[in-house]
């Protein structure tokens, strides 16, 4: 259910009766205030000034067009031009009653209307080296793009999921040597590559200084492009025990990407001798010292310097610019897709700017289809700079996220003594994990943000631990009614009587509206706050209007109950796109 979306297009056709053209945006907003109104439609300001003519007078042209009958309880001018719309209550409860036996939260499936087709959206994200364990700066690709992917599926977009792992490069031949060495000693590849940070420390230190064995390396490389079966085997040892490390991170931090997600960068591998070919075919590449590049002038400086984008070396290696147009080629035609979407952090920015203009060039990745580069930034110490450990080392994501269970495990500890162990290990790890997954995902993806233990960990304010709280609340309050009446009637009617069953009635419409927000900007912040905004409104609701006291009567109990039930509903999906697990007891 779409309030904005039905406003909108009245809002617009009053427009159009009054005379303004076609296509006139009503500019739609939620009022800031109250006494404004639910709704205001600002759009007459900007097409008076268009059409050089008295906004008001235009304004009160609309709302003598605008038929809001049985929707609107009131419609008012203000200032040189404001549209307030003031909602109906018995509308609004007619809306949510819908909502509350819909499974789907109100919340349309692609395809139920007309040209709101389902898109295939291919989301690469995650995209870990192979070559060591996940750490903290893995954290931001894999729960954003996992936030969105979930939102895309929610909304019934058939989503690809394409984990490009870094299984490939001149470091592999490093580690391929060194891990041949060890195998040679008896040891057993498991054990070996049992800790892959200290595993990549000894091949890169063997690597810098032992001598002969970095030429031994080069050399592994070498045969592992041309195909060595021996290299291959070490190879995919490696690759199969590392993926093993990312899928216990994975389930750890209830993220959706399977093994069958992953599309390596050696995936690619056939089709880069191609790719060149064909961008030096359509003149799109030239020789430049050895190595072929393309100039792209599009991006030139103001003194006409073109930016040099690599596409194989003067060696006749290839690049991650070569590998990512392979990409384009497979996503958009075996893939099919509509729209690609690619995380990464803000540094790269620039690299994807660039691997779209040369796709485009060379038709590796149609004009029709989109292709949107979502760089984060970085998680920060409490001294503003990267997160690091107090000797200045990459903090292990698994060590981050079993620190923040035991923590979580402590305050539970703290607040309930009585809780058994088994109910503490459940309910430790959705809260230690769901912490530091929201204060991740309600930062503005573009923004650094700052890493606090206190602040996540928080059962006050915009955090997981409230909001969970905030839905084992309503929980209590079912099992309390079942108690008292021995059951909860499922299909009561829900009416809206006080202010604050308007306000929550209001928010609970606006779920659709902020999950195509999430899609459309791949931002799962906004998410978040309509979240936390919905437990406030929620809370401010619990405390004005009773529910189970012994002076409501049984029709106003019912229909508070399902309301309730609206609430944990939302919460509780709003936070399953976010992957973060709820409970029935904290």
């Amino acid at each position: 259910m779409n309030i904005k979306e039905i406003l909108s297009k009245r809002v617009s056709a009053a427009m159009v009766a009054a005379g303004l053209p076609i296509g006139t945006n009503p500019a739609l907003s939620l009022s800031n205030r109250p006494n404004f109104g639910d709704y205001q439609a600002n759009g007459v300001m900007g097409a008076a000034k268009k059409l050089k003519t008295n906004p008001r007078e235009l304004a009160t042209k609309v709302v003598a067009e605008l038929d809001l009958d049985g929707i609107a309880s009131k419609i008012e001018l203000a200032g040189p031009g404001f549209i307030n719309i003031h909602l109906d209550e018995n509308w609004l409860a007619e809306q949510l009653n819908k909502v509350a036996q819909d499974d789907n939260i109100g919340v349309a499936q692609r395809g139920a209307i007309p040209g709101d087709e389902p898109q295939t959206v291919v989301v690469d994200y995650s995209a870990p080296n192979l070559a060591k364990e996940m750490h903290v700066g893995h954290l931001r690709s894999t729960i954003i793009g996992d936030a969105v992917v979930r939102a895309l599926e929610f909304r019934g977009d058939k989503v690809i999921r394409q984990n490009h792992m870094g299984d490939w490069g001149t470091q592999f031949g490093m580690l391929i040597a060194h891990l041949s060495d060890k195998l040679a000693s008896d040891e057993v590849a498991e054990t070996a590559l049992a800790d892959l940070e200290n595993f990549y420390r000894e091949a890169k230190v063997r690597f810098d200084n032992e001598a002969g064995f970095a030429d031994r390396a080069r050399a592994d490389v070498v045969k592992l492009q041309s195909g060595d079966e021996a290299c291959a085997k070490l190879w995919q040892q490696f690759i199969d025990i590392s993926i093993t490390h990312s899928e216990e991170i994975y389930a750890k931090l209830n993220v959706s990407l399977k093994r069958s997600d992953i599309m390596g960068e050696s995936a690619y591998n056939d089709d880069l001798s191609t790719v060149v070919d064909e961008l030096m075919a359509k003149e799109i590449a030239e020789e430049s010292q050895g190595a072929k590049v393309v100039f792209i002038n599009e991006m030139a400086n103001k003194d006409g310097e073109a930016p040099v984008f690599i596409v194989q070396k003067s060696g006749g290696g290839f690049l991650y610019a070569t590998t990512d147009l392979s990409a384009c080629r497979y996503r958009s035609g075996k893939l099919a897709a509509n729209r690609i979407i690619i995380f990464t952090d803000a540094r790269q920015a620039l690299h994807f700017k660039q691997v779209e203009i040369v796709a485009r060039k060379a038709g590796l990745l149609p004009e029709n289809v989109g292709y949107q580069h979502c760089p984060f930034g970085m998680m920060m110490g409490d001294d503003g700079k990267p997160f690091k450990t107090r000797t200045g080392g990459t903090i292990k994501l698994a060590e981050l996220l079993d620190e923040s269970i035991v923590r979580a495990a402590a305050l539970i500890k703290e607040k309930n003594p009585e809780i058994t162990d088994a109910d503490l290990t459940e309910i430790s790890k959705k809260v230690g994990i769901g912490a530091v997954k929201f204060a991740d995902l309600s930062k503005n993806r573009t923004s650094d943000y700052i890493f606090n233990w206190k602040t996540m960990l928080s059962f006050e304010g915009a955090t997981a631990p409230y909001l969970q709280y905030a839905y084992s609340r309503i929980q209590s309050i079912f099992s309390k009614a079942e108690s008292k009446a021995g059951t909860v009637e499922n299909n009561a009617v829900i009416s809206i009587i006080e202010p604050q069953e308007k306000a929550l009635a209001l928010k609970l419409l606006q779920l659709e509206d902020v999950v195509d927000a999430v899609i459309s900007e791949c931002t799962p912040n906004l998410l978040c706050n309509y979240l936390y905004e919905l437990a406030s409104l929620y809370m401010s609701f619990y405390e004005a209007c009773p529910i189970l006291k012994e002076d409501i009567s049984d029709e106003v109990k019912a229909s508070r109950l399902a309301l309730c039930k609206v609430v944990a509903d939302t919460l509780k999906q709003g936070l399953d796109i976010l992957g973060i697990e709820v409970m029935d007891r904290m």
